[in-house]
């Protein structure tokens, strides 16, 4: 009998979950280790940040699938990875600290998938954030519900005659997520619009990309009706509907009540004031130490880079090349550890090898790059190929197989920035493939124009509406889910 122990249960955890369950049966074992004893919808904590849902509609009890499938769950904290075992014994574990008696235990594996998502680090920007400054954030349900909380208020100063200041964006340089603060932006815009009080608002986009639509991908060109775009002209267009003042190539560097501090790409510094504002934090591993078989800790790299994110098999020295020399062909195609190969990482979890849009500094040499974003599709893709490989390694008796490629440069992405909630609104929809640019194949856009789509329009809308139920189901493991697609 396997034991597979998977950190984290988000998109990328809980996928990799049910799958590896599903293929291996009651033969093997699946324990999923997590904080949290809820399962969440993340991209949906968009509507709940604008008031359309309650934070009970986007999660549900892990309890609920792991019950159905027989999947084993920790709520716990994983401190330490012991790859080699320790002086008493050879098999590697983890060990972790329960949530609710702070007890500890030795988690022995015998393959370990890292999923644990990001640390929201808050702190890389000093007075931001919901805990210690004054901006909020939409990134758990608890966040978004108080988000909300802070916009009922928002509008109620405006419905009494009191003007806003709202700025909405990316609170530090190196950060992602920008399509998520986008969508916030674009449907603040759109509820303030309903209530008649556009005029009452001055609504803000801040961001660290050279240019609106960048998304942290490098922009994309897409195919609309016969016609080449880039997404720039998608994003630009939907603030322009809303009113929506966007100002990229900005690296936020201190917030205090009232005004976000930040210098801009030519080296100018300015503050731009608000009353409500929701910046999204740079990201960083959860801080999972490495340790050996003497009890030191494992930090040449091998492990765990610098920012606490998992090496994996991608091309690391690839970041030392010139931007134009990078591909797809430096990004890890199986997720594997190259020293302990029964140890995996996936989603926000892995240190990718470099970013996907172009390395730049403020003059003063602030960030200025998005992070890679890896959440939502990508994270759901990766914990499928990963499971699918796992269960075929372990049918195979230990011989690691790969039949999935669980590269980002061979699978797509979606993107919809839906406005508004239910049947009413519209959506700027976008499809990329590859998710990573590859110029040596596609030489004209970096990608394939026949699977590089995008359009604004009221379908894609009620597909982002119609996807938040058809995931929940599928995330519950009810009959049939696994016929959802990623």
């Amino acid at each position: 009998m396997a034991r597979v122990v998977i950190l984290g249960a988000g998109i990328s955890g809980h996928t990799a979950a049910l799958n590896l369950k599903r293929l291996l049966g009651k033969q093997h074992e699946v324990i999923v280790i997590s904080p949290n004893s809820q399962y969440q919808w993340v991209p949906s904590n968009v509507w709940v940040g604008t008031g359309h849902m309650k934070a009970e509609q986007v999660k549900f009890p892990l309890s609920i699938p792991y019950k159905k499938l027989g999947i084993i769950f920790k709520q716990a904290f994983a401190k330490t990875i012991h790859p080699d075992g320790d002086r008493k014994s050879d098999k590697p574990y983890v060990m972790i600290e329960y949530v609710e008696n702070k007890e500890s235990e030795k988690v022995e594996y015998d393959y370990l998938i890292n999923a644990t998502g990001p640390k929201l680090n808050f702190a890389a920007t000093p007075g931001m954030g919901p805990d210690e400054g004054t901006t909020v954030s939409i990134c758990s349900y608890t966040h978004a519900t108080e988000a909300w909380e802070r916009l009922k208020e928002t509008i109620e100063k405006m419905k009494n005659g009191e003007k806003q200041k709202i700025v909405i964006g990316l609170g530090h340089g190196g950060a992602t997520c920008q399509g998520a603060a986008i969508e916030y932006c674009l449907n603040v815009a759109s509820l303030i619009k309903d209530k008649g009080l556009s005029h009452m608002a001055d609504i803000r986009y801040i961001s660290n990309e050279w240019m609106a639509g960048d998304l942290g991908m490098g922009g994309a060109y897409v195919r609309n009706n016969g016609y080449v775009a880039h997404s720039k002209n998608i994003i630009e267009s939907l603030f322009t509907e809303l009113g929506i003042k966007w100002y990229m190539r900005n690296s936020v560097y201190k917030v205090e009540p009232g005004k976000i501090y930040y210098e801009h790409f030519d080296g100018t510094e300015d503050v731009m004031e608000y009353d409500f504002s929701m910046l999204i934090p740079a990201f960083a591993g959860v801080g999972i130490k490495g340790i050996d078989k003497d009890g030191n800790e494992i930090d040449d790299g091998s492990l765990f880079k610098p920012n606490g994110l998992m090496t994996v098999d991608a091309d690391y020295e690839s970041a030392k090349k010139p931007y134009h020399e990078w591909s797809g062909e430096d990004w890890p195609k199986t997720l594997q550890n190259p020293t302990w190969k029964n140890i995996f990482a996936i989603g926000i979890a892995f240190a990718p090898p470099h970013p996907i849009s172009k390395p730049m500094t403020t003059k003063s040499g602030r960030p200025l790059t998005p992070a890679p974003p890896r959440t939502g599709m990508p994270s759901a893709v990766m914990g499928n190929a990963i499971a699918h490989n796992l269960a075929a390694t372990i049918k195979a008796g230990g011989e690691y197989k790969f039949p999935r490629s669980a590269s980002m440069a061979d699978f797509a992405s979606i993107c919809v920035v839906s406005i508004g909630y239910g049947f009413r609104g519209m959506a700027g929809t976008m499809s990329v493939y590859p998710t990573i640019p590859d110029y040596k194949k596609y030489p004209d856009f970096g990608r394939d124009l026949d699977y590089t789509l995008g359009e604004p329009g009221i379908a894609g809308h009620w597909f982002k509406w119609l996807m938040h139920y058809a995931f929940l189901y599928k995330a519950k493991a009810n009959p049939g889910w696994w016929l959802i697609p990623d």
